[in-house]
């Protein structure tokens, strides 16, 4: 189990993938960090960014990645659902990744905060490819989770999906333990971040590209500590949102340092909030759901 924020001290350094494919590590000077935390302002020290290869190779080596498609569905639960028939919901869409292939990972959970959507569960999958997520949706076991223990309780859900690149590792790629490099890198417990953006069709490209590429360097910039993060173009925008990143945090704290820092406002408010026609900022913890087959 993680300890708490503020005895996690970020020394080490990790990997995130970018938008375009980059893949940055950071170091955090340690004293400015105590001075930040002594402090309690929301602000994020800058850090210095260096490429780096995962395997021990020289520093300027390019990490090896692999592409994936995050698959995210979004559901809203009835008024009257019951805490079991919640309990059930979750249980068997966690647990369908035991009984189905082609899933590598998946977390999930009750959104924390009230948004314009009325959003109040969501989901996370990861597949190798949109091909992968196309057999899901149609076979026969996810369709038997969805008629007896998902609609039943929920109406109007969508989904969205997009391409990403992680790095080419068991751990980073399939989500599951913790490395002993890593003190913020467990991904059995912490905070999912899912941020759903719809760009003005007025919008230049360039501006969108800035925008992403603000968005990235934050992300570079608090590698010390996120978990990890993808972002990509959605393959279905007609679901309402043509971009999404998806950042997981090791902590609240840590999910509330980035969120309410004055760098994340000032991004949000000078690159997307001119472009942007709607987006959707939501959350929720992550726990270890179901271990048995359902």
């Amino acid at each position: 189990m993680l300890a708490p924020a503020s005895a996690q001290v970020p020394h080490t350094i990790r990997p995130i993938a970018n938008c375009f494919g980059l893949h940055r590590r950071s170091v955090l000077n340690l004293d400015r960090y105590h001075r930040w935390r002594g402090t309690g302002k929301k602000m994020i020290l800058s850090t210095r960014g260096v490429l780096e290869s995962s395997n021990g190779a020289p520093s300027g080596g390019l990490v090896k990645k692999r592409k994936i498609v995050e698959h995210i569905i979004l559901l809203r639960a009835k008024p009257n659902i019951s805490d079991a028939e919640e309990k059930d919901m979750l249980d068997y869409l966690y647990t369908s990744q035991y009984q189905m292939r082609g899933i590598l990972t998946i977390s999930l959970g009750r959104i924390e905060e009230p948004n314009s959507e009325n959003f109040t569960h969501a989901v996370f999958m990861r597949f190798q490819q949109k091909e992968d997520i196309a057999k899901f949706q149609s076979s026969a076991y996810y369709s038997k989770i969805l008629d007896d223990h998902v609609k039943p309780v929920s109406y109007g859900s969508v989904s969205v999906d997009f391409e990403s690149e992680v790095e080419d590792d068991i751990i980073p790629l399939f989500r599951r333990g913790e490395k002993s490099w890593s003190l913020c890198q467990d991904f059995n417990y912490g905070v999912e971040f899912m941020l759903l953006i719809s760009f003005l069709e007025t919008a230049s490209r360039e501006a969108m590209e800035d925008a992403s590429s603000s968005l990235q360097r934050l992300i570079s910039q608090c590698s010390s500590f996120i978990v990890q993060a993808t972002c990509g173009h959605c393959l279905n925008p007609e679901n309402g949102y043509n971009h999404a990143a998806l950042i997981r945090f090791p902590s609240s704290d840590d999910f509330k340092l980035f969120r309410e820092s004055m760098e994340y406002k000032d991004m949000w408010a000078s690159k997307f909030h001119p472009i942007v026609e709607k987006s959707l900022q939501i959350h929720f913890t992550v726990d270890p759901v179901g271990n048995q087959l359902m």
